[in-house]
């Protein structure tokens, strides 16, 4: 049984940890309000680029088609996983981790390559998997133009055909409790898929319809992958500061169990030493 200067010590430490997850979960919950409203306002003009983008394109030409929808023949995928740098978030980086994995196993019958965006995702695949790039910097100073030279960098292999499908694979910020991990096609782009006939929408191109494509597909595909990001930011500060929520709630329990155990041996070493006491006083008296 350990003696009570160990329990003291088990308690101090406990203590401590409290003190660090306490101090952890405040720090995520004043991050969080700041990514959830940058998330918030990105998704709608998001959303709205991707129908008018799909509209157009849908009503255009076959012949005409954007080089980022055309599809191909798949045989070379790239996965772009994305995680963060940091850890103790409960199971935020390992259910995308999990979901890489089942992809891997789901196509294995292509050539995968894997875009690691945050150190836990470059660390779970740098022995076993091919890197195609390591962009987990963008977050030392996260912006739309370093996440641009990132998505650049990914559109030109596609064009250049060394990629036929690329994927995102990130955390959905639903609320601070709830992150849902989401696979969704980056490139090619993906076209309304309906058998119901389409109702025409009469736009005015200026200066021409394939002009007005060529740089409205690559904007909703970069702003694609920085709403992906900044979904994936908000659900790690959302997912951390539940789990020092929960950390610091065990810790309590921890300590508390530890201070009722502590007490006990306190009181049993108490009775002990009045029983030494008497019992020697009784030897005394009748010696």
């Amino acid at each position: 049984m350990a003696n009570l200067k160990e329990i003291r010590g088990r308690i101090t430490s406990i203590s401590s940890t409290m003190q660090i997850t306490r101090a952890m979960k405040m720090v995520s919950a004043a991050k969080l309000k700041k990514a959830q409203d940058a998330i918030v306002m990105l998704r709608p003009y998001s959303e709205k680029l991707q129908e008018l983008i799909q509209n157009v394109n849908s009503s255009s030409d076959p012949d005409q088609i954007s080089v980022y929808a055309q599809k191909r023949e798949v045989r070379r995928v790239l996965f772009i996983a994305v995680t963060s740098n940091r850890g103790l978030a409960g199971a935020f980086n390992s259910s995308i981790v999990k979901e890489l994995n089942a992809q891997f196993q789901h196509n294995s019958q292509y050539e995968i390559e894997v875009l690691p965006v945050g150190k836990k995702a470059f660390d779970a695949v740098r022995r076993n998997r091919t890197v195609y790039s390591n962009a987990s910097s963008v977050y030392d100073n996260l912006n739309f133009d370093a996440v641009s030279n990132v998505a650049e960098g990914v559109m030109t292999s596609f064009r250049e055909g060394k990629f036929d499908e690329v994927y995102l694979i990130y955390n959905k910020f639903i609320n601070a409790a709830t992150q849902e991990v989401t696979t969704e096609q980056l490139l090619p782009i993906s076209m309304p898929e309906t058998t119901e006939p389409q109702v025409e929408t009469d736009y005015i191109f200026e200066p021409n319809r394939t002009e007005i494509l060529d740089n409205l597909i690559p904007k909703s595909i970069k702003t694609q992958v920085f709403k992906a990001i900044l979904d994936s930011v908000a659900s790690e500060h959302g997912a951390r500061m539940t789990a020092m929520h929960k950390a610091t709630d065990n810790a309590q329990a921890l300590k508390n169990d530890l201070v009722i155990f502590y007490n006990k041996a306190r009181q049993a070493a108490i009775t002990n030493e009045i029983l030494e006491i008497v019992s020697g006083a009784e030897a005394l008296k009748n010696s």
